[in-house]
């Protein structure tokens, strides 16, 4: 039974967590962080490609009645893929520096076989889970998780079920965030349930109100991207 006393739920209608293209960290395995890296030419034609693919899927230009909101970490790999999507749209970028990917401290900047030469034990520990990474001032995932869920759901209550918010962030902050935001990490703390999405592919996020007035986002659909993101072609293309 619902409360009747409980208060309406103001949300949009939609959310869509969005990874940056490809960069040139990308291309040879080096982390990135907080690190301020352009996309490459590979990855600008990939956020042309899902740009598309989201206005196609997502946008209806006969719904008047229909709205885009689109905010995005502040580095430059982000804000570029923001503004593939958001320009043919004549949209507004929203920066917001709570968007940036997880701060992976000293270790930004190296590829895995730096790391692995250079910290073998932590190396092993980051990859299985044990918070290696930790000892070299790297963000821990419930802090990047934590941060990520109070953007998402300060951006999300600002509107109401007429508008559809487009997040454009980093792997490792849409994953954290949306094991925190859905409840994956009390079920597994260590943040393994979910590998992170491939560059410029999305996930989306749709509402169900609760009876307390609350609302709970429930994941709908995980790692998409456009068709060319299904040959071989995605992360080396014939560019002309």
């Amino acid at each position: 039974m619902t409360d009747s006393n409980a208060a309406p739920c103001r949300h949009v209608r939609s959310i869509t967590l969005i990874r940056h293209g490809r960069t040139a960290f990308n291309a040879v395995g080096r982390l990135q962080g907080q690190s301020d890296i352009p996309l490459d030419d590979v990855g600008l034609w990939q956020v042309g490609q899902s740009g598309l693919a989201l206005r196609r899927l997502y946008v209806d230009p006969a719904d008047d009645a229909r709205r885009q909101v689109v905010v995005s970490s502040d580095l430059e790999r982000s804000m570029q893929t923001a503004h593939a999507f958001a320009d043919p749209l004549e949209l507004e970028v929203h920066a917001d520096v709570r968007v940036r990917e997880r701060d992976f401290g000293e270790w930004e900047g190296l590829t895995l076989h730096d790391i692995h030469d250079r910290w073998p034990d932590d190396f092993f520990s980051w990859i299985g889970f044990r918070g290696g990474e930790l000892r070299h001032g790297a963000e821990s995932k419930l802090a990047v998780g934590e941060r990520g869920v109070e953007v998402v759901r300060d951006w999300a209550t600002r509107f109401g079920g007429d508008t559809d918010l487009f997040v454009f962030s980093h792997g490792a902050w849409i994953s954290q965030t949306l094991q925190v935001l859905i409840g994956l990490n009390q079920a597994r703390p260590d943040f393994s349930s979910l590998m992170s999405m491939r560059n410029a592919h999305w996930c989306r996020l749709r509402p169900m109100d609760r009876p307390d007035g609350s609302v709970q986002w429930r994941l709908a659909a995980f790692n998409h991207g456009p068709a060319a993101a299904e040959t071989d072609g995605w992360d080396e293309p014939k560019l002309p």
